[in-house]
């Protein structure tokens, strides 16, 4: 009689078995790669059957498609197909370790626009057992070139393929019906992608996100003027009226609005060895001219930068997946700062960028954003060395930005966009002047080399605008756009807060980034006000003397007294002054202790405010998918028509020449017709011995 073992080795050799052990091996490296490589917030046995279970019926479905091929070619398509789906696993590893998110069809359609430099960033996050994913793809490959295991030439009957197909259906149909009754609505009501790969697996949320980004192409083409209604119900109600003490206060004043790229709040004030790493900004935090905001959180989603700057700009949220700026930046409607400042108080509008021009659909989106310049990568000298990562260094960046800035007609809106602190935080050694951290972990420790480089290249700045006069007559605006040491990074993180274990509390708190506003007169102070970047434009029309109630914009005004300060993150948790949400976990914001257990009257409360952040998202992706602002006709606002703008540099910078004639207003024809250039002083070594020349 034949052993168990020999039974088993048979079945092996026929083609059934080695499709079954095929799928075997698939769930065990998926269940490996969903439990060590993402945080999906397992908890309890229902939730980890199911993580395990949920990697089978797509296995099932998609490997089963080489048994309805004959001989060799069936078993090679059963590699080839292995392969295929290991390398989307192995891609979804490496965008979630930096990003804590899972690859959308949008991130695809965007990847030519935040392609730029990305192949140093992926060097930075691969790790040797990543490649463990195609292990078993390996190891069956030589099993079957070395015939330990032999192939069944055997007609296998398309009826039994077709049984294997539609079982694989009626499994996840089953999958589906127990993560319903664990978290009900999941496809319906989640704006976490988390949700979907712990209940439904990686190849159930590539389908989900594939029929929803074609579903939303669909919902743009069927939208109407009927679908603003709610929105602007739901606005009207919300609304959080101008402080008096403020409001217009700045008006006519110039604005630099200065991205901190990924910088977090608890940089400010953070000492290595007892050296400040940050001293310009913590003095500006502190200046009585300040208004410093200690509660302000980043609401960004897989759109990191791109989607800040729709809030900032527009006080609309990204969307769940992708980049708004990418998807929807070139032909949507928008009523946007750029182009609200211009036409209400004849702000001259720029943007800075020293990288180019297509990065995020920049490009394009501008144009829809209003912003009359941008000055982009070819607009500025070329330096030896000037280039780290994603675009010009900070302190090159900003000193050649103000050849341009001194051109602009007075009053102007002018955002500059730093990128030295941006992943994977590369700098070398000459521009280096403070120790790296030591947490172990290589993605963390240099981050806090290029905050400091990002610090003195903001000190820079800042002593040339009161060398040149500008300071007086100037609001400074700074943001940090995101996060730049993500959740995955736990130890790391731990170490960096003192701390011997972060909790989900912890990490929320991680989620705030610097937010200040500054200009001579300012009554400042630090404010403990919860807010995000979604309040920022109102926060500025407030200061500036513009009504926001007239406008779609969601946020609500910083400095009002009637805000509710409820904080909603794009995967619908969210922040008050009184309770957190964060991963499923429900906290009190002034202890941190969790309420494990919580009343009938905090649970309403919970309930309520989870009606309202799922409400707002809801709403403003309508607005977004929708394209609705087209059908909001505003008397006294003009919609933006793309065709009135360029960003070629010749006709830009024949424009440029015409306002400053017309006008007569910059800083330059301040300045008796003389540049203030020289009085920008930067000791970056990139531009001790050479002097640029910027493009005529």
């Amino acid at each position: 009689m034949k052993t168990a073992l020999q039974k088993l080795w048979h079945g092996l050799n026929t083609k059934l078995g080695f499709f079954l052990l095929v799928v075997l091996l698939f769930a065990i490296k998926s269940y490996w790669a969903y439990s060590t490589e993402f945080n999906l917030g397992v908890k309890g046995s229902v939730q980890h059957f199911l993580l395990a279970f949920n990697t089978i019926p797509g296995a099932l479905v998609f490997l089963g498609i080489a048994l309805y091929f004959r001989g060799r070619l069936s078993y090679w398509l059963m590699l080839i197909i292995n392969a295929l789906l290991s390398t989307w696993l192995f891609a979804n590893i490496l965008y979630y370790r930096e990003f804590s998110d899972f690859i959308t069809f949008n991130i695809i359609k965007g990847s030519g626009a935040a392609s730029n430099n990305l192949g140093t960033s992926i060097l930075g996050i691969i790790r040797p057992e990543d490649f463990l994913v195609y292990a078993d793809v390996v190891i069956l490959a030589l099993v079957l070139l070395f015939h330990v295991i032999r192939i069944d030439m055997r007609y296998f009957k398309i009826r039994y393929a077709m049984t294997i197909t539609a079982l694989g259906f009626v499994l996840f149909g089953v999958n589906l019906g127990m993560a319903e009754s664990n978290r009900s609505q999941l496809l319906t009501r989640t704006f976490d992608n988390n949700y979907i790969v712990k209940y439904l697996g990686l190849q159930a949320y590539t389908i989900y996100d594939g029929v929803k980004t074609t579903h939303n192409s669909v919902v743009k083409a069927k939208a109407n003027k009927e679908q603003l209604k709610p929105v602007q119900k739901f606005l009207k109600k919300n609304y959080a009226g101008p402080n008096v003490e403020y409001e217009g206060t700045m008006r006519g004043k110039n604005i630099f609005v200065i991205h901190l790229e990924s910088l977090q709040q608890f940089m400010i004030d953070y000492k290595q060895n007892g050296q400040e790493v940050m001293p310009n900004l913590n003095k500006l935090y502190h200046s009585s001219n300040t208004l410093a905001f200690d509660n302000f959180f980043h609401q960004v989603g897989q759109g990191k930068t791109a989607d800040a700057e729709m809030m900032l700009e527009n006080s609309l949220y990204g969307l769940p997946e992708g980049s708004a700026m990418v998807t929807d930046g070139t032909n949507n409607t928008f009523q946007s700062a750029p182009a609200l400042l211009h036409q209400k108080l004849g702000y001259t509008t720029a943007s800075f960028h020293g990288d180019v021009p297509s990065f995020w659909n920049r490009d394009n989106a501008y144009k829809s954003f209003g912003y009359q310049y941008f000055f982009s990568k070819s607009y500025y000298p070329k330096v030896k060395d000037q280039e780290l990562g994603y675009g010009l260094k900070d302190k090159i960046f900003m000193k050649e930005s103000m050849h341009y800035i001194e051109q602009l007609p007075q009053p102007f809106y002018a955002k500059l966009i730093t990128v030295t602190n941006h992943y994977p935080y590369i700098i070398d050694k000459k521009n280096t002047s403070i120790d790296a951290w030591k947490t172990g972990d290589d993605t963390v420790d240099h981050y806090i080399q290029t905050a400091h480089y990002l610090d003195q290249s903001i000190g820079e700045f800042l002593d040339y605008l009161d060398k040149s006069g500008l300071r007086q007559n100037s609001v400074i605006i700074l943001y940090g756009d995101h996060y730049g040491i993500s959740n995955n990074h736990r130890p790391a993180i731990a170490q960096i807060l003192g701390k011997k274990k972060v909790t989900n509390y912890d990490l929320a708190m991680f989620q705030k980034v610097p937010f200040m506003i500054n200009a001579p007169g300012l009554k400042g102070g630090i404010d403990h006000t919860y807010g995000g970047e979604i309040d920022v434009l109102p926060t500025i029309e407030d200061l500036l003397g513009i009504s926001s109630d007239k406008y779609i914009q969601f946020g609500q005004d910083l400095l009002s007294k009637d805000r509710n300060q409820i904080v909603p993150f794009r995967n619908g948790d969210w922040v008050t002054p009184k309770y957190t949400k964060y991963n499923g976990d429900y906290y009190h914001t002034a202890t941190g202790k969790q309420i494990k257990n919580p009343t009938a009257k905090e649970q309403k409360q919970f309930d309520k405010i989870q009606k309202y952040v799922t409400t707002e998202l809801g709403l403003a992706d309508k607005v977004m998918n929708g394209d609705l602002i087209r059908f909001y006709n505003l008397p006294g606002f003009k919609k933006v028509n793309k065709k009135d703008y360029t960003y070629n540099m010749k006709k830009s910078l024949k424009n440029l020449k015409k306002d400053q004639k017309k006008h007569k207003t910059s800083v330059k024809a301040e300045n008796n017709n003389q540049s203030t250039y020289d009085d920008y002083s930067t000791d970056a070594p990139e531009l001790k011995d050479q002097n640029p020349s910027f493009p005529d």
